[in-house]
């Protein structure tokens, strides 16, 4: 092991877990703050229809890039799993064949991306005046698109072979980057909404970057040697049937996340501008859950390939606790800080209201998204990615979709929307809870499966 790396396989399930989703946790704050700063920024020194335009932005990108972030998912949880097992010739091709596959569909998103902008912002019934900034925002963040896919890519692998804190330094050193280059384009040289997006993927760039020369300078079997960047057919296969589901759903949940900004998008940029900045301050709140929902996915995926069924069941405990606990402690903050909160990135009554509704509706209910998350990214590491994908599609997409669908309609009133993460949170972590009480696991050394949840 080299600095940096943490090991997940011994010593105490509690520390190991900590000091592995630390790093992530900041990582993810960082990112959450160079954001939050982008959006403040144009709110700020160019007006609401500049902030409208990127404060909705996160569902379409996501869209786009989900597919592929959760593919680097699933590819991360082999990596994890070969790791744990010490299968070096196995862990090269997987690496290799993950990056071979980051570069060729962050070019296709590039494409992709920049031409179907327009399409895709009318699908969403983005208003008139706010479309000329959503276009320009859009494609010059889809031009750099090829770096967000590698940075995720690397970050993915480090991570998965125990390394958190790289990506940590990768990360903050893009943020700062960002928030200066922010602060130039818009408020010192004005060049408008378009520049906030150059910013943005400048920043990735120098984060992919620096995630491909530690990768290409370790040693271990996970190091990437550029010219053996290839793919490896059964290993192609086995990333795409463990990353596929998750690619498929966050696309899909994406695709939903749109609809619901179509149905905000109805209410006028006020309710746009309040509800992005909203989003903003939401992402605080994931990060307890996506640290511990990634650190969980490793933990379990390296101790199922080490054979340590104790430690999966300890870490599965831990992570879920925390995290929720974690989760609801942010909350309560924002719940009741969000007048401020929401005003910082607009003070204009109306968009005010708009948010600090939206944050009073949701945020006392985050435990139940930490909960959902943290059985995902358990399920991933056992290897079952297609049991979260199915329940999230279901109640997440279908149902959520539904439900706006209808309610919006006899009750035509923006809460309807807002209500609809909470109830959905819910039913997913039911739905969750009820699957890993019957799950199993099978034993070391070949023996009847144990329950996941209980001893036999």
């Amino acid at each position: 092991m080299y600095k940096g790396q943490v090991s997940l396989t011994s010593g105490s399930v509690a520390k190991g877990m900590v000091a592995f989703a630390a790093p992530i946790f900041f990582s993810n704050l960082f990112q959450q703050l160079y954001n939050a700063v982008d959006s403040l920024i144009v709110g700020n020194f160019i007006g609401d229809d500049a902030l409208a335009a990127v404060g909705s932005s996160g569902s379409l990108i996501f869209l786009l890039t989900g597919f592929v972030n959760g593919v680097s998912l699933g590819a991360g949880v082999l990596v994890a799993r070969y790791f744990g097992a010490k299968d070096d010739e196995s862990l090269k091709k997987a690496v290799h064949t993950t990056v071979a596959l980051g570069i060729v569909v962050g070019l296709a998103l590039t494409v992709v991306g920049v031409i179907l902008t327009p399409q895709i912002l009318r699908w969403m019934d983005t208003p008139e005046n706010v479309m000329p900034n959503s276009v320009i925002y859009f494609r010059v963040y889809f031009l750099g698109c090829l770096a967000v896919v590698l940075y995720n890519v690397g970050s993915s692998i480090l991570q998965s072979v125990g390394d958190s804190q790289s990506p940590m330094r990768y990360l903050i050193t893009a943020s700062i980057l960002n928030v200066v280059l922010d602060l130039l384009f818009v408020a010192v040289l004005h060049m408008g909404v378009g520049s906030a997006a150059l910013a943005t993927i400048l920043s990735q760039i120098v984060s992919a970057f620096l995630a491909f020369r530690k990768l290409s300078r370790a040693t271990g079997a996970f190091a990437v040697r550029w010219k053996e960047i290839r793919f490896d057919g059964p290993t192609l296969r086995a990333v795409v049937a463990q990353g596929l589901p998750s690619g498929v759903q966050n696309s899909v949940i994406s695709l939903a996340n749109v609809i619901v900004q179509a149905n905000i998008n109805a209410f006028g940029s006020q309710a746009m501008a309040g509800c992005a900045a909203y989003s903003k301050v939401e992402g605080f709140a994931f990060l307890p859950v996506t640290c511990f929902s990634m650190a969980l996915a490793t933990f379990v995926s390296q101790n199922v390939g080490a054979g340590q069924v104790d430690r999966v069941r300890k870490g599965m405990r831990f992570g879920i606790v925390t995290s929720a606990s974690l989760a609801e402690v942010v909350g309560v903050l924002i719940y009741l800080l969000s007048p401020f909160l929401i005003g910082l990135f607009n003070n204009e009554p109306d968009v005010v209201i708009y948010g600090v509704r939206q944050a009073h509706t949701a945020s006392l209910f985050y435990c139940l998204l930490a909960l959902s998350h943290c059985c995902a990214g358990i399920l991933r590491g056992l290897g079952r990615p297609v049991v979260p994908m199915v329940i999230m599609l279901a109640v997440w997409c279908a149902l959520r979709i539904t439900y706006i669908t209808i309610i919006v309609r006899l009750i035509p009133e923006i809460g309807v929307i807002f209500w609809a993460y909470p109830l959905t949170w819910f039913i997913s972590g039911l739905l969750f809870l009820w699957y890993l009480v019957h799950a199993t696991i099978p034993s070391p050394g070949g023996g009847a499966p144990q329950k996941l949840v209980l001893r036999h």
